[in-house]
């Protein structure tokens, strides 16, 4: 389940893409396939790469190999190992919460970027997330955990003020909010309340399935209590 819409970065065939935090490689592994794209994921975790690398061993080939590249790096986005003005198109989801001097990460942001660049940004929404720490010390205390809480206009003036022009938002995965508020409330580490076991599992329904339920469900709930806050932009 992606959080960044690809549809709105207007990608093209050939385009370079980076996916600064890439995690596992949700996002990466879908860009691969959605353009005949050079795809570029970075993230700190050498363990999160595998996996990623290792969701590429398991999706199909596909034909015009030469015309579509991947390649994964570690690194640090407060120092991205790219040259100036190289990408095309960038995502970064779900990583400046955890960076303490995030504006420096959206100064990288603008170097490595093209003129005209489409980039898709997500963090997490103020309101669940200040319930989230309200609830639970412990969701955002371990290391590497979530430093900042946004509020929309502060992040969107933060990136208008480094060079880029703000061409619209979103909230997305507002049936996650309720799941995260119970983990907060019985603990982020029990992983055997029966709730949270029972609210998991009709995600990852949701998530395999995408049945028409759930995407009626999401109209509502996601801007009322969306979990992340996608901002699109474009660099002037």
């Amino acid at each position: 389940m992606l959080t960044v819409d690809l549809e709105k970065l207007n990608i093209q065939d050939g385009s370079t893409v980076l996916d600064l935090g890439c995690g596992k490689g949700r996002h990466l592994h879908r860009l691969y396939y959605y353009r005949k794209c050079h795809v570029v994921g970075l993230d700190l975790s050498l363990n999160e790469l595998k996996t990623t690398y290792q969701g590429f061993e398991k999706y199909p080939d596909v034909n015009e190999e030469e015309e579509r590249r991947f390649d994964l790096m570690a690194g640090d986005a407060l120092r991205l190992p790219f040259k100036d003005k190289i990408f095309d198109n960038l995502i970064c989801s779900e990583v400046l919460e955890h960076i303490s001097d995030y504006d420096a990460v959206i100064k990288e942001i603008h170097r490595i970027t093209k003129p005209g660049a489409k980039i898709g940004i997500s963090v997490p929404r103020w309101l669940p997330e200040k319930l989230c720490w309200y609830l639970s010390d412990e969701y955002h205390n371990e290391p590497g955990g979530h430093v900042h809480i946004f509020k929309y206009k502060a992040l969107k003036n933060t990136f208008i003020r480094n060079g880029f022009k703000y061409c619209g938002k979103e909230h997305k995965h507002g049936l996650h909010s309720p799941y995260w508020w119970l983990k907060c409330i019985v603990g982020t580490k029990n992983e055997k309340n029966f709730f949270v076991n029972t609210y998991r599992k009709f995600l990852e329904w949701d998530i395999l399935k995408r049945p028409l339920l759930t995407r009626f469900l999401e109209k509502i709930f996601d801007p009322l209590i969306g979990k992340s806050l996608v901002i699109y932009l474009e660099k002037k």
